[in-house]
């Protein structure tokens, strides 16, 4: 098989590859290396700096994840909600769905990500096709900084530490974000996987923790991440995170194809070894 017809993410002694039809975009913008493949199997296949960000065969498993765990975790029926990251537009179509909501506000550091997704990747930038969308170009830790009290609930869908998205795994983006929250609101941040970066989600877990009275883990299965399992980091001062307050209604639990009730339950249940290491490493209450 030609070699060229595949793209491969390596991270961490890990590995997964695509066979791809073409490229349909490759662009070096100020912040990182934006790729988008047309894949033989998978549909559109995007990446960040050699790392995949989504595939159109999975996407909605993170997707639907990352914006209805916080939005039903929330004490009070949210109206005004927050994207950081998220260029892709994903999280924006999944929060779209909500009719609650009065205002989604997105804070993207990357144009050219949102560019390249409303170019290439309609399934998921679609989102921004939202009248409600303010989108924010700009740092996401100084955009909390400057809207203390706003939002309902804060949704951090960023790239892995090392690039654009390092300042959002700091302890003090966490004690920004919670400023930042309504009284009873939540956050859910992208926490990494337990096999791949143990050491991330353990310092997401610890800072979630430290700065709200409910916080947890959950697993998210999407195959065309490494290790197949993704982590959303929750947190509030309100109920507990683990426990949605509401439930979807019959027709837009139709439109779903991977959050329910019972799902946001259990992906808190993490295998014992992953609740041992965030044990270790401070989580347990």
């Amino acid at each position: 098989m030609d070699a060229q017809r595949w793209v491969s993410e390596v991270n961490e002694g890990w590995g997964l590859t695509v066979k791809v039809k073409k490229q349909l975009c490759d662009i070096r913008s100020q912040y990182q290396h934006i790729e988008i493949f047309e894949t033989e199997n998978l549909g559109h296949l995007l990446m960040l700096d050699g790392i995949v960000q989504l595939t159109s065969y999975d996407e909605f498993a993170y997707h639907e994840m990352m914006a209805n765990l916080p939005f039903y975790a929330c004490s009070h029926v949210p109206e005004r909600a927050l994207v950081i990251g998220g260029g892709d537009g994903g999280v924006l179509r999944e929060l779209g769905r909500h009719p609650e909501l009065r205002t989604i506000d997105i804070c993207e550091i990357d144009a050219e990500v949102i560019r390249a997704a409303q170019k290439f990747l309609p399934e998921t930038s679609c989102g921004y096709d939202d009248p409600r969308v303010k989108v924010n170009i700009g740092d996401g830790s100084c955009f909390i900084k400057e809207h203390p009290g706003c939002y309902d609930i804060i949704i951090v869908d960023s790239t892995d530490p090392g690039g654009p998205g390092e300042p959002l795994f700091g302890e003090n983006f966490y004690r920004d974000m919670k400023k930042a929250l309504t009284p009873g609101g939540v956050i859910a941040t992208q926490a990494e996987s337990y096999y791949l970066l143990p050491e991330i989600a353990c310092r997401v877990v610890k800072f979630a923790g430290r700065f709200f009275k409910s916080s947890g883990f959950a697993q998210i299965n999407v195959p065309t991440y490494p290790t197949g399992v993704i982590g959303c980091c929750l947190g509030s001062d309100e109920g507990e995170v683990f426990l949605p307050r509401r439930m979807p209604d019959a027709e837009l639990q139709k439109q779903l194809r991977y959050y329910s009730p019972e799902v946001h339950r259990s992906a808190f249940e993490l295998p014992v070894f992953a609740r041992r290491l965030f044990s270790k490493n401070g989580d347990e209450k």
